[in-house]
């Protein structure tokens, strides 16, 4: 059965987003106050990249997996403001290093003040995060985020060394995948879980929720990279191609192509070569790499969900499990 045809309660999107709209906007103004720094350049960076939009989704998690198993507070706010700082100076940290010129439809940081201040700011939000960590005065909680955002860190050494590599393989790919994104969904619904008091169990039941869910987001992310709308994207569509990344479907391409054809896109992935955009795009296609790579988003995602299957039924697990339905459904 895959998620399309399950019967069990979801919410869609809108409803999501109005069920958690209310500690959504606690979460922003908690997010502005503590972004404010005397030094001007700081504030200036800090406020385009957080008010760039996007979902909040990270965030949006803590909320919603507080909320699935019981009662929030201003502890859940803070976590989920610490989530958001931590996925922030990612992005900052990420634009520098993939030399990324577009984010969410703008400029991003790095194009218009340069890298090193983009890259000094990241390291501001970081060590903001920090703080708010400290001033929780849980141990359990600075262990579970100082250990996640050390992986991410991993991760972007890992994915570091498969640019340009056409041997990356679909292994490669889920370990980049789970330390990049993967290890912060599944630290912001621990934390959720946590703050709201409730047993190791239902902790790491939600903390598997958040990892098949991160995966499932990140590999429905670069199909989107192949097919997507780029107006409707908010990015340039084939950057993973220019910076040599070998992403799922073209992975599944590589494998699954005659030997000509192997060649040449592995020459492709070697030179970052995005006019070769129509080849590559021809070969996912003859390889059914799209089909492929979203089977895979699904078959996470329903892992995401059947996480799910020992909590009572409430509106917030209806929403977590909208949310693994719509991270590869979206086609944004």
């Amino acid at each position: 059965m895959t998620i399309t045809e399950d019967t069990r309660p979801a919410l869609g999107l809108p409803q999501i987003q109005s069920l958690a709209a209310a500690d959504m906007a606690a979460v922003d103004a908690l997010i502005r106050r503590r972004l404010s720094s005397d030094v001007v350049l700081i504030n200036q960076i800090a406020d385009h990249i957080i008010s760039a939009g996007g979902k909040r989704l990270r965030p949006m998690l803590v909320m919603l997996a507080g909320r699935a198993v019981g009662n929030i507070g201003a502890d859940h706010h803070q976590l989920a403001a610490i989530i958001e700082f931590i996925h922030t100076s990612t992005l900052l940290h990420d634009d520098v290093v993939d030399e990324s010129s577009l984010r969410r439809g703008r400029s991003t940081a790095n194009a218009l003040w340069g890298n090193a201040p983009s890259v000094l700011v990241g390291d501001f939000l970081y060590s903001r995060s920090f703080q708010l960590m400290v001033e929780l005065e849980r141990m359990s909680v600075m262990q579970i985020l100082a250990d996640a955002t050390n992986r991410i860190a991993e991760g972007e050494v890992l994915q570091l060394l498969h640019v340009h590599n056409p041997d990356t393989d679909e292994a490669a790919y889920l370990r980049v995948i789970e330390r990049k994104t993967a290890v912060l969904f599944a630290a912001g619904t621990r934390l959720g879980a946590l703050a709201s008091g409730v047993d190791e169990a239902t902790q790491q039941a939600l903390f598997d929720y958040g990892m098949h869910l991160g995966y499932a987001f990140q590999i429905a992310d670069d199909v989107l990279d192949y097919s997507a709308n780029a107006e409707e994207l908010g990015k340039n569509l084939g950057d993973d191609l220019a910076e040599g990344k070998a992403t799922l479907p073209l992975i599944h391409a590589m494998a699954h192509s005659d030997d000509a054809t192997r060649e040449r896109l592995r020459t492709i992935v070697q030179d970052g070569d995005a006019s070769a955009m129509p080849e590559v795009l021809a070969a996912i296609r003859a390889t059914g790499g799209l089909e492929y790579s979203r089977a895979r988003a699904e078959e996470y995602a329903e892992a995401a969900e059947r996480a799910l299957d020992g909590l009572a039924d409430n509106d917030a697990v209806a929403a977590l499990r909208g949310l693994a339905r719509y991270a590869v459904q979206r086609s944004i």
